[in-house]
């Protein structure tokens, strides 16, 4: 145990009795940016990953590969090193920019954390920039948005990046059907809709936005869901987590992010 041995540290010390967990004590300030810098280093790993698919679509390189051979480094680690759209949730979203408001009203420029907030927004913008590249005009067009929740395995969908893109696609005069199996998202007097399971949401799309890597999405058989899609049939996969040449075999046309 660090610092001083109060009373009150002391029993809330007793608290975890029996686990294997150290206990540090320490003032008010410091125990705040304790919360706040892990999740912005945790945020800064995810988007320097980001950085890196970005260069490797311009490269030929597999962001995969890299990040697995960075990973293996044991400074490093592989934890969140995964290439994708972004991260969401109610933590890191909320403590990067609660860190970088502290460090600015506090006289200090926080460049790192500034670049982290600036990448992530742009990861959201992908899907939007190749559906439009390869769509053209969105309007009337049938898109459908796989995983709603911000990670698997929650129903949690704040800050979830498929809110954003859904917006976007909607905006652009899309017409959205989205699927989850178990967050849920109301856009009201939209052309969106929330549908029970992933083959009624890509069934009649033109392209499908892959946005959380839910079990049920990534080890989807692909051949019957691309044959009820319309051209080009494409499938951004922003979690890279589709076998891509699945989709390919089926007919469909797969982009990943820094999979090129």
């Amino acid at each position: 145990m660090l610092g001083g041995t109060s009373g009150a540290v002391r029993r809330v010390s007793e608290l975890y009795d029996g686990i294997d967990a150290p206990v540090v004590a320490c003032g008010i300030a410091s125990a705040e940016l304790i919360k706040y810098a892990s999740n912005a280093f945790l945020a800064t790993k995810i988007s320097f990953a980001n950085e890196i698919a970005s260069l490797c679509d311009r490269l030929d390189a597999d962001v995969d590969m890299v990040m697995h051979g960075v990973g293996l480094d044991r400074r490093i680690g592989p934890a969140f090193l995964k290439a994708g759209i972004g991260y969401g949730g109610s933590c890191f979203p909320k403590d990067t920019k609660a860190l970088d408001y502290l460090s600015s009203i506090n006289g200090y420029d926080f460049h790192l954390l500034k670049a982290v907030i600036e990448v992530n927004a742009g990861q959201r913008r992908l899907p939007i920039m190749v559906l439009r590249d390869a769509l053209g005009d969105l309007r009337g067009s049938q898109v459908a948005v796989a995983g709603l929740s911000f990670k698997p395995n929650t129903d949690d969908t704040r800050e979830t990046p498929a809110v954003e893109i859904i917006a976007t696609l909607l905006a652009d005069g899309a017409v959205v059907r989205g699927y989850d199996p178990a967050g849920r998202l109301v856009f009201e007097g939209e052309s969106f809709e929330q549908v029970p399971t992933l083959a009624e949401a890509v069934s009649d799309a033109r392209a499908v936005v892959v946005a959380t890597e839910w079990p049920e999405i990534a080890a989807a058989d692909w051949l019957t869901p691309i044959a009820s899609m319309h051209e080009p049939r494409l499938v951004f996969d922003g979690r890279n987590c589709v076998d891509g040449d699945s989709v390919r075999d089926a007919g469909g046309v797969y982009v990943g992010v820094g999979r090129r």
